[in-house]
């Protein structure tokens, strides 16, 4: 893997302001994975090692995508729940609305894992 130089500038501010880091994980790597690791930090400007360590900590952490995520799903699913008894001529009361959308809140984090889930795998099987 090839290293990115920083100038001393630009090391000094990644230590100010930050406990010491005094961990590290050693990871295996294919030519071909090391990469695309390598591709994706460069797009960001960072060294191989900062973007990594984001990457780890931000998939513990979740992320804004996340949560915009789940709630486009949570809308996908209102929509979904809301056109069916239109399409079939029923008519929607408030009662009904209300209903749904505490089902959407209640069950959209699950389903928004599920559909995640469903992508990973597919993408597995794609490469």
């Amino acid at each position: 893997m090839e290293a990115v130089p920083l100038d001393l500038h630009e090391r000094l501010r990644q230590k100010i302001g930050r406990p010491s880091r005094v961990r590290s994980v050693a990871i295996r790597f294919t030519e071909s994975e090391a990469a695309q690791l390598e591709a994706a930090a460069k797009k960001e400007g960072v060294t191989l090692r900062e973007w990594s360590r984001e990457m780890l900590l931000r998939s513990v952490r979740g992320s804004e995508s996340d949560v915009l995520f789940t709630e486009l799903i949570a809308t996908r699913m209102l929509l979904l729940n809301l056109i069916k008894p239109v399409a079939l001529g029923d008519k929607i009361t408030t009662k009904d609305f209300a209903d749904i959308s505490a089902q959407v809140r209640k069950e959209k984090r699950r389903v928004a894992q599920e559909i995640r889930q469903q992508y990973a795998s597919t993408s597995e099987k794609e490469q």
